[in-house]
């Protein structure tokens, strides 16, 4: 075969992860990590996180990956006593029991078994997903992973475990183990009606027999619950009703909704909560006779609407911890008496939850919007990477209440001391190194830093001088020798209230409102000018404005009139003076985002003001507020990734920043600041220096994903963004009076508000959504819908329609319609026409500008379902539902669609994009990722797959764009079904050569032990019904472990590389900076 010439990028793609996945599916309550311990174990998708609940709050203590999907997660007692076990089962097959130690504070392998390759016989796996559970007493794990099949492992301490596989007439749709002495199991089966047994396994002869007689059932159950001693049995729970049975008593009560989750009260056998598909939390009681040894009846009551339960775990003291796969998860408390609202359950926690990502758009660099969630917990989310502040070092300091950086000298490239303020007295700490402080008091000269009084401001000042504002006094010090150069002190005696500056100006307050400026020459404090305004100054700010050096101005807060005035330098003249509202402002701040001039005012009530300042009139225009809180603001500027930033310090901390010339805000985690100086320097790269009410934190700052969710109350699964009406189109649906009820909805891009709503005809489900404009004659923009009528038979919808709308005075107007024989999966603007992939066929539509009509131009057929389309150029990309991908091509002087390439691999297809004119990236129904090349070879129409990749996550939709503001390398982002968001980026070779060599070293030097599940490579291999090596891909989240590893760990693989640890790290903190 011929060489192929390929691309010299987009081959080698890096692929990490930047939100991890959020479903829950899986939980469990024990005493895991102590004895003494309440544990909350939950399972997410790919990893496990581990809580601890105390104080009426969980705390994650570790979260752990899993090389696989998690199938079941159980927390059990074993025979030997040494506290709970974990029991986990994975999507490949493998069965693992974990125990807890504290020497690591990680969860270590008691036992493993591999299910998957005791299995020789072939056999289907399971259509309705894994099921793993234990007997009660601790004695067996049952497992049914294939079709008609039941294996059971022994768990009997001593004997050396082997599974049994015991063959079934009919599949397992759920089961249980009963609470009894012997192994007891309960089979729910469909044999034309459906059903339980009552089975105990005989090990020894590999059986199982029947105890009792087979118990039909009026409802159709789905979901069994075993009841615990002293009364035994088992609750089927059905779609309208839930019975009680234990093979001789039976009781059932009826539903109006299906229940999906439950969770037991406690250690009481008699009470169950259980959580329906409409978020209605009840509890369900078993009411017996006094005994406890019958049940007479079963009672239902409702307690509150909640989050739609995956999982419903009972913590202590009326704490209820409800898993959703569906939307937030939510920590709540019972309440003994319901509210005005009839509610008993009171919100203590949500946790977030993204999934499942039905669709994304991205708006701008940074931002993406996805509609997550579904049914009732549907929601819109915006998502921007905002800052985290990781502790490296901390001391107890209590009563801090301000801190400043100093460099040795004026010309000093990096900060020397940290000075620090309390109420009566001031201390200096010397940087050693970029992690550890140590106090120099003693070493500063007395004459001249004074530290028995409160600082109100410092600073490096020209001649390498020191600047101190104290209660008492402003200081000039000699930088080098700690001398006192300069002292100027109130004549009148009365105290310094506020002061700021910079390196050659300082500004004051003293009492009733006396504001004294000077200036800083020949080493010498100048008093320029002084002056008394009517009010009580309460913050000061001080700016350079304009082009010039000499366009200072000061920004001068006062108490009484709740007013922020700007007064020209140095003659403290009032240029222009702007009220405030209700509040005073307590710190004003001017910043300079991307060119624009902005005045920030903190106020008293934690709502932060924002003016943008004309640079040549000095008019405040365009008022905005954002609240921070509800305590006073602080503000402080910074750089971070070499942008500034600004950070509203209050209850609620906040960063502002400017994105395209508007401004933005984001979370802050810790929230807990009180006052904040950050490093601004190479030496020490987005370091800064917080203080709480207690501790100083030295922390490093870091990106991370902050959510803001707009709820809706209904399943959205399409969203587009049109910049030109300044909105968004939504595709949403929600049961009205047991009935589908299907809309288009425009919103609002700022509010997020409905604006206006297009309901679709009975039986039409909104499938595709695009914003378009089509050709020459028509400027206007469009979005275009594409429907399908899904009849309730169920079968392929042969018809649908194409719906255009225009954005007229912020309403939906339908101008143009047009019927499809088929579901429109996709719609696509191309080149100034609409593409659309309906049903088996790609078609593309030409637009009559007079008429406002579709008309066919051209198309092409052939396909088993067009889903998924892509395009670039004239190259058009087809993700079909089992085909794989297709590479159509457009000739337009020929005003034909034809095939250029296909992939003859099978492959069930859940996304596309395109990668390179030439490379195209596909996710398949497996979880896995792979890139086809179209480059010409000798097997033509034949595309050659050049990449192979397994994810673990169900990818729902790409697109290009960058979750970061200043990323310099093009990057796809990838929504899933469990919530996570991931980015891929193409490398150059050189690049790729030398990670791969880090991520082979990083698979057997760093995580030994630490992860769930097979062997890396193994866990990366394409699965689906084979398995290939992964290829030309790498795994992003094991390559940025390498930054916290241990230095020896990172000095074994640099010698092993031939690679400097600084250049490994440099390398991948580049790539950091994608996520």
């Amino acid at each position: 075969m011929a060489t192929m010439d390929l691309p010299s990028h987009s081959i080698w793609n890096y692929v990490v992860t930047a939100q991890k996945p959020s479903c829950v599916t899986h939980a469990s309550v024990g005493k895991f990590t102590d004895p003494q311990a309440c544990n909350l174990i939950l399972g997410k998708g790919t990893h496990i996180e581990i809580y601890s609940f105390t104080s009426e709050r969980l705390q994650l203590i570790v979260d752990v990956p899993v090389h696989g999907r998690i199938s079941a997660l159980q927390l059990f007692q074993p025979s030997d006593g040494k506290g709970d076990s974990l029991f986990v089962l994975i999507s490949r097959c493998q069965a693992y029991v974990f125990q807890w130690n504290p020497k690591i504070s990680w969860p270590t392998i008691r036992w493993v078994e591999d299910c998957l390759r005791v299995w020789s016989p072939p056999a289907r796996a399971r259509n309705n997903g894994q099921i793993g559970i234990i007997d009660p007493a601790c004695r067996l794990v049952a497992l049914s992973l294939y079709e008609n099949v039941l294996q059971v492992i022994p768990l009997t301490k001593g004997r050396k475990r082997k599974s049994h596989f015991i063959r079934l007439d009919e599949d397992i749709l759920d089961m249980k183990f009963l609470y009894n002495s012997k192994t007891t199991l309960v089979l729910l089966q469909d044999l034309g009606n459906f059903c339980i047994r009552m089975v105990e396994i005989n090990m020894e002869m590999k059986t199982l027999v029947d105890v009792v007689k087979v118990q039909h059932f009026d409802f159709e159950p789905h979901l069994l619950i075993p009841v615990s001693q002293p009364l035994c049995g088992v609750l089927v729970v059905g779609k309208n009703g839930i019975a009680y049975y234990n093979g001789k008593t039976y009781e059932a009560v009826g539903t109006e909704s299906s229940v999906k989750a439950y969770g037991r009260v406690d250690h009481d056998c008699s009470k169950y909560l259980l959580g329906d598909d409409r978020g209605l939390l009840s509890l369900l009681e078993l009411i017996h006779d006094r005994n406890k040894n019958k049940v007479r009846r079963l009672k239902i009551v409702p307690l509150g609407t909640t989050c739609i339960a995956s999982t419903i775990s009972y913590l202590d003291k009326e704490f209820v911890f409800i898993g959703s796969s569906c939307g937030d998860s939510q920590l709540l408390k019972l309440k003994l008496q319901p509210d005005a609202n009839a509610s008993s359950v009171e919100l203590v926690e949500s946790f977030l939850n993204l999934g499942p990502i039905t669709d994304l758009c991205v708006v701008d660099r940074g931002q993406i919007v996805t509609c997550s969630g579904a049914y009732k917990d549907g929601s819109i989310r915006t998502i921007r990477s905002g800052i985290c502040i990781s502790k490296d070092e901390s001391e107890t300091l209590a009563g801090i209440n301000g801190m400043w950086l100093l460099g040795s000298s004026t010309e000093a490239s990096f900060p020397a001391f940290l000075v620090i303020s309390f109420a009566v007295e001031t201390k200096v700490f010397k940087l050693s190194d970029s992690k550890s402080m140590a106090v120099l008091e003693e070493t500063l000269d007395e004459r001249g830093f004074y530290f028995q009084l409160k600082t109100l401001f410092c600073n490096n000042a020209i001649y390498n001088q020191f600047l101190q504002v104290t209660t008492s006094s402003v200081r000039l010090i000699d930088s080098k020798t700690g001398s006192l150069n300069c002292e100027w002190r109130p004549i009148s005696g009365s105290p310094i209230i506020l002061a700021t500056g910079n390196a050659d100006q300082v500004l004051l307050a003293m009492e009733k409102g006396k504001l004294a400026y000077f200036r800083i020459f020949d080493g010498r404090l100048v008093e320029t000018e002084l002056t008394r305004l009517q009010n009580d100054i309460s913050c000061l700010g001080i700016s350079c404005i304009g082009d010039d050096s000499d366009g200072y101005v000061a920004a001068v807060g006062t108490w009484t009139d709740r007013v922020v005035r700007i007064l020209s330098l140095p003659k403290l003249e009032l240029i222009t003076k702007q009220e405030l509202g209700k509040e005073h402002a307590c710190s004003v701040l001017f910043c300079l985002f991307e060119g624009i001039s902005y005045l920030l005012c903190g106020l008293a009530d934690g709502r932060l003001v924002i003016f943008k300042l004309n640079k040549s009139t000095y008019e405040l225009t365009e008022k905005r507020e954002v609240n921070a809180g509800t305590r006073p603001i602080k503000l402080q500027t910074f750089s971070f990734k070499n942008t500034t930033h600004v950070l509203a310090v209050s209850d609620q901390s906040i960063v502002i920043y400017s994105l395209n010339k508007k401004l933005f805000h984001s979370s802050v985690d810790p929230k807990e600041v009180n006052h904040f100086c950050s490093f601004n320097c190479e030496a020490f790269r987005d370091r800064v220096a917080i203080a709480t009410d207690d501790e100083l934190i030295m922390g490093t700052m870091e990106p991370k994903i902050f959510s803001k969710s707009i709820p809706l109350q209904e399943h959205a699964v399409r969203i587009c963004h049109q910049k030109e009406s300044g909105t968004y189109a939504i595709i949403s649906w929600k049961v009205v009076q047991d009935a589908e009820m299907h809309f288009v909805r425009l919103l609002d891009e700022e509010s997020y508000g409905f604006l206006s709503t297009f309901p679709l005809e009975e039986y039409e489900h909104g499938c595709s959504l695009v914003s378009s404009s089509f050709s020459s004659c028509d400027h206007a923009v469009y979005y275009c819908v594409g429907t399908a009528y899904v009849l309730p038979a169920g079968n392929e919808p042969i018809k649908g329609r194409i719906l255009v709308f225009a954005v007229e005075d912020r309403e939906l107007r339908l101008i143009a319609q047009r019927e499809t024989k088929g579901a429109v999966y996709c719609l696509n603007n191309f080149h100034g026409k609409l593409l659309a992939a309906v049903s088996k066929s790609i078609l593309l539509y030409q637009w009559t500008c007079g008429t406002h009509e579709l008309h066919p131009e051209c198309g092409h057929r052939g396909f088993t379902l067009a889903l998924y389309v892509q395009t670039r150029g004239n190259l058009i990309v087809v993700g079909d539902v089992i085909k794989s991908i297709s590479v159509l091509i457009y000739k337009a002087e020929e005003n034909v669609i034809e095939e250029r390439a296909r992939d003859q691999s099978e492959n069930w297809m859940s996304a596309v994009e395109i990668l390179h004119d030439d490379i195209y990236l596909g996710a398949d129904i497996d979880s896995n990722l792979f890139t086809v090349s179209g480059v010409a070879s000798e097997e033509q129409h034949r595309l050659r797959r050049v990449g192979r990749y397994h994810l673990g996550e169900l990818v729902q939709r790409f697109q290009h764009g960058s979750l970061t503001i200043d990323s310099q390398i093009p990057t796809i982002i990838f929504g899933t079904h469990s919530g996570m968001i991931g980015v891929i980026a193409s490398l150059p070779r050189e690049k790729y050569d030398l990670l791969e060599k880090l991520q082979s070293n990083l698979r057997s030097d760093l995580n030994q032990g630490r992860i769930i599940g097979p062997r890396h490579d193994e866990w990366r291999s394409f699965n689906n019904d084979k398995t290939y090596q992964s290829a030309n891909f790498l795994d992003g989240d094991l390559i940025e472990s390498f930054l916290f590893a241990t230095e020896d760990a990172k000095a074994g693989i640099s010698q092993k590389m031939k690679t400097s640890v600084e250049e490994l790290c440099m390398t991948v903190r580049e790539l950091k900076l994608l996520h």
